[in-house]
C-alpha cells in the first residue's frame, strides 16, 4: 500500500480521473500460454502466527486450484506457529514442508531463496496472517497472470480481518474438527475492551482507506496504465521466473536489503523493467490489521519503502521530465505504420510495453507519471499542512479538512453504493486518524533524509 493516499484531494486523484475518463487499452488479449498448466508453489512466510496460522492454512487448502508445493517458512517464532501448523495439515491430509529458522532473517530472503528452489511456474507469497476469503483467489491470479507475458504480478482485493470476521472463520467445519482432535485452542486476539476498541479503530481507517485506495486510485491506474505501483505483498502471484532474475540482478548490488516492504521494492523494479503488476477486484483476502497503537510502525514501514524505491528507481519516478522525449520519439512512428506493426503481432497484448531498463533511462513509463505525483504528495503536502498550523492559518486549516473531508467521504459514498451511509460513518471516523498519518509520513521523509545524507545508512529489509 505504498500510495496510500492520506490527502484525497491530490494529483493522483486526478490522475485516477483521467485514466478512467479516458478509458482502458481496448486491444483483446491472445495469450501466448495456457494458464491451467501452470503450476503454484506457495510460501508462507510466519513469525509468532500460532493464532493466524489455522486460518490462513484452511484458506489455501480450500482453493479451486491446489498447489504443487506448500512451503511454511517459520522466521524465529518464539510460540507454536509450527506445531499448530502441523497438526492442521496433518489432519486435513496436505503435504507441507516447514523451513524453521532460529533466528529472523526478515522475509525479503525467504521469498529469494524459494524463487530459486521452486520449480514452479507461479510463486505464490501468503502471508500467515492473511486468509483468503474467496476460494478461487489463486485460481484468478494465476489465470490473470498469464493474460499477457508483460504481467508480472498479480494481487486481488485486500481487506482488514474484523473481529467478526475471526469468530465467523473459527466456525468452519474443519477448524472445529481440528479442536476435537487436538484441543480446545484460544485463536481469539485479545478481548479487553481496550484492545477490541484499538482494533475497531485500526480496522474501520484501514477499511475505508483501502476502499477508496483499491477501487478508486488503483482502479483508475489499471484502466489508464494497465498496472499499479505494486502488488499488496500479502497475497500476491509471481512469474516466479520474472522474480528469480529481478533478485539475481539486485542482489550482487544491494544483497537482501531492499527495502523496509519488499512487495513495493519488486513493484517498482519491475515496472523500471517493463513489467506490469496487476489488480483484480473480483477476489478478496482479508489480513489482521496492526491495533491502533502500531499504526505508525507500519506506515513507517509502507512509506519508507516508497521513499527508499524511488531512490532505487529515479529514472522511472522522473519520467514527466522524460515525456517530450518520449514524444518525439513516438512521432517518428506514423499511426499507419502502428497499425500495421499491430496487425502483424501473433500474439495482442493490452497495454504492450518495450522491456528493459534502458528504455526507462531515456523514455520513462506512463506509470511513472502516478509515482512522480505521488512522491510530491508525501513531500508537499505535510509541509502545507504544517506551515498552515505553524503560522496558525486555521481559517485555511478549517477550510482544508471541510472541502477534503467533503471529497473523500463523497467518494467512499459513490463507490459502495450498497453500504453508503456505513461509510460515510468510515470515513468521518477515519478522517482524524488519516491527517495524524500524512504528518507522520513527514517524519518518515525527514528520517528517509537522514539515513541517506547523515548516517548513510541503507541497510533496508523487510
Amino acid at each position: 500500500m505504498a500510495t496510500t493516499p492520506y490527502f484525497v484531494l491530490s494529483p493522483n486523484l486526478i490522475v485516477s480521473l483521467v485514466g478512467l475518463i479516458h478509458g482502458p487499452d481496448k486491444t483483446v488479449p491472445t495469450p501466448a500460454e495456457d494458464w491451467r498448466e501452470a503450476t503454484v508453489g506457495v510460501v508462507i512466510p510466519a513469525y509468532n502466527e500460532e493464532k493466524n496460522i489455522v486460518l490462513c492454512l484452511d484458506s489455501l487448502l480450500d482453493q479451486t486450484i491446489k498447489p504443487k508445493e506448500i512451503i511454511l517458512i517459520d522466521d524465529g517464532s518464539s510460540d507454536n506457529t509450527i506445531q499448530v501448523a502441523e497438526e492442521f495439515c496433518k489432519l486435513r491430509g496436505a503435504d507441507i514442508t516447514i523451513i524453521k529458522r532460529d533466528h529472523s532473517i526478515g522475509k525479503t530472503p525467504s521469498l529469494k531463496i524459494q524463487s530459486r528452489v521452486f520449480d514452479t511456474d507461479v510463486e505464490f507469497v501468503l502471508d500467515a496472517d492473511t486468509y483468503l476469503e474467496s476460494n478461487n483467489y489463486i485460481e484468478r491470479m494465476v489465470q490473470e497472470l498469464y493474460q499477457a507475458v508483460g504481467i508480472s504480478s498479480v494481487c486481488g482485493m485486500i481487506k482488514p480481518t474484523r473481529d467478526k470476521d475471526r469468530k465467523a472463520w473459527l466456525e468452519d467445519e474443519n477448524i472445529q474438527e481440528y479442536f476435537k482432535e487436538y484441543g480446545e485452542k484460544d485463536f481469539l486476539l485479545k478481548q479487553d475492551w481496550i484492545h477490541r476498541n484499538m482494533r475497531a479503530v485500526s480496522s474501520t481507517y484501514r477499511d475505508a482507506l483501502y476502499s477508496f485506495l483499491q477501487e478508486f486510485i488503483y482502479h483508475g491506474q489499471m484502466v489508464w496504465f494497465g498496472t499499479i505501483t505494486n502488488p499488496v505483498g500479502c497475497a500476491v502471484a509471481y512469474r516466479r521466473k520474472y522474480l528469480k532474475d529481478l533478485f539475481a540482478t539486485y542482489e550482487p548490488i544491494l544483497g537482501d536489503d531492499l527495502t523496509n516492504s519488499e512487495d513495493i521494492f519488486i513493484g517498482f523494479a519491475m515496472l523500471n523493467h517493463g513489467y506490469r503488476n496487476v489488480q483484480i477486484t473480483d477476489v478478496v483476502a482479508r489480513s489482521q490489521e496492526p491495533e491502533a497503537e502500531y499504526l505508525p510502525k507500519q506506515i513507517y514501514l509502507w512509506s519508507s519503502s516508497f521513499f527508499q524505491s524511488c531512490y532505487y528507481f529515479p529514472d522511472l519516478v522522473f519520467t514527466p521530465f522524460k515525456s517530450f522525449r518520449s514524444y518525439l520519439h513516438h512521432r517518428k512512428i506514423s499511426k499507419k505504420e502502428q497499425e500495421l506493426i499491430k496487425e502483424k503481432r501473433k500474439i495482442q497484448e493490452p497495454y504492450r510495453q518495450v522491456f528493459g531498463d534502458e528504455r526507462t533511462a531515456r523514455y520513462g513509463r506512463p506509470m511513472g507519471w502516478s509515482i512522480f505525483t505521488s512522491l510530491a504528495e508525501k513531500i508537499l503536502f505535510p509541509i502545507a499542512l504544517l506551515l498552515m498550523i505553524v503560522f496558525q492559518m486555521w481559517e485555511a486549516v478549517l477550510l482544508t479538512l471541510i472541502i477534503e473531508g467533503s471529497v473523500s467521504i463523497g467518494v467512499l459514498m459513490y463507490i459502495n453504493k450498497g453500504k453508503r451511509w456505513e461509510y460515510m460513518f468510515k470515513g468521518l471516523i477515519s478522517t482524524p486518524v488519516r491527517y495524524l498519518s500524512l504528518l507522520y509520513d513527514f517524519v518518515t521523509f525527514i528520517r528517509f533524509l537522514a539515513d541517506i545524507l547523515i548516517f548513510r545508512d541503507r541497510r533496508w529489509r523487510k
